[in-house]
């Protein structure tokens, strides 16, 4: 595909009718567990793949930015996930092959980090779009951690993808570091304006234009040292 050209968007299969119930009960319940809100500023078209990229706070983020987004566009939206966490007993692997349709890749990437970022590529040009968390673990508390170099990777390969920071209010606290099941709270996911993409930048300076983007969507009571 021309770097210069926007992806064309590939009708996505309809998931099987199991799937889908599943599909919408988890929504339901991640909806009502949280009151979530999504909070666009620019809104989301599907024909036009586009980067997602979040803070990282705990195990519930994916489906909670997945459930966000309208139900017909849920299938167009793969979250980028470690493989040696969703393909660790039968319910993860389902819903990360099943449900969330999910783009694995492995934490070491044992000298080839072309590998992910092939399947990336591969996704984006298919149409779908990406959910990436750029911190690469979860954080505590109210604060967001350097970024790795895997965002501006991806985006240097495929320029023509929309680029859109999200902040997820409240999911740490829904759902702790080190716990299993989620406490009632309050949850919102603001999504902020897309960012530009501009060629050749440095991995060093885009992911500080990238993660100043994502903190302005942030709390106000971020420390000074979070904020970089």
């Amino acid at each position: 595909m021309s770097p210069s050209s926007p992806a064309v968007a590939i009708p996505a299969n309809r998931p099987p009718l199991v799937d889908r119930l599943c599909g919408h009960a988890l929504a339901g319940f991640c909806k009502g567990m949280t009151s979530l809100e999504a909070v666009w500023s620019v809104p989301w078209d599907p024909a036009r793949p586009r980067i997602f990229y979040v803070n990282h706070a705990s195990h519930a983020d994916s489906a909670l930015v997945w459930a966000s987004v309208p139900a017909e566009e849920r299938p167009r939206l793969r979250a980028v996930a470690a493989v040696d966490y969703w393909m660790a007993g039968p319910v993860r692997r389902y819903l990360s092959k099943r449900v969330f349709h999910a783009v694995l890749v492995e934490r070491r990437t044992n000298g080839r980090p072309g590998d992910a970022l092939e399947r990336m590529e591969a996704a984006l040009e298919n149409g779908d779009s990406l959910l990436l968390f750029p911190e690469g673990t979860r954080s505590r508390g109210n604060v967001l951690l350097p970024f790795r170099p895997g965002l501006h990777h991806v985006v240097q390969r495929c320029p023509w993808a929309e680029v859109q920071p999200v902040w997820l209010e409240n999911p740490g606290r829904g759902l702790p570091k080190g716990t299993f099941f989620p406490i009632p709270l309050l949850c919102r996911a603001f999504f902020g304006p897309l960012l530009p993409v501009v060629a050749g930048e440095s991995h060093e300076v885009f992911l500080e234009r990238a993660r100043s983007a994502l903190l302005a969507l942030g709390p106000s009571d971020l420390s000074g040292a979070d904020r970089g």
